[in-house]
Parts: structure tokens; C-alpha cells; sequence
């Protein structure tokens, strides 16, 4: 099945370049959270196995809506 290509750059649509940028600030927000987690957890006594219900419990409880609005007003503004 052939995918349909991305919608002219304009008012809320997205583009390639936009795409990406999104998908890589999701990536680096999960890893700070998660590994921000994991090592708030090693600091309080957790074992690896607690460290990382932790890391996955802030993974579960990060604010994507947030990320999409900061990422929306990136982009209007480039």
C-alpha cells in the first residue's frame, strides 16, 4: 500500500521537516524523563527491577499535549 505524500507546508499542516523535529523532541523528552526517573529512583534505594517500574511509570505520566503545544509554537515561529 502506498502511503500518501505530506500536505503543503502551511497553518496545521505537517510537513516532513516539521515531522521530524516532533518526533525527535518526543524522543528527548522521553529519555530525559525516563533516565531522570531511573536515577531519582537508584538515589532512593531502589533495585534496577523498582528503577525502572519507575523510569516506565514517568514515561506513562509524561505530558504529551505539553510537548505538542511547545512544538506547535516552535514551529509558528520559524
Amino acid at each position: 500500500m502506498k502511503t500518501p505524500p505530506l500536505p503543503v507546508s502551511g497553518a496545521g499542516q505537517c510537513t516532513a521537516d516539521s515531522s521530524e523535529q516532533l518526533a525527535e523532541a518526543v524522543r528527548r523528552a522521553c529519555l530525559e524523563a525516563a533516565v531522570a526517573a531511573y536515577e531519582a529512583a537508584g538515589t532512593q534505594g531502589l533495585c534496577a527491577e523498582g528503577r525502572w517500574e519507575v523510569a516506565v511509570g514517568a514515561l506513562r505520566a509524561l505530558d504529551l499535549h505539553a510537548l505538542l503545544q511547545a512544538n506547535e509554537a516552535s514551529s509558528s515561529s520559524t
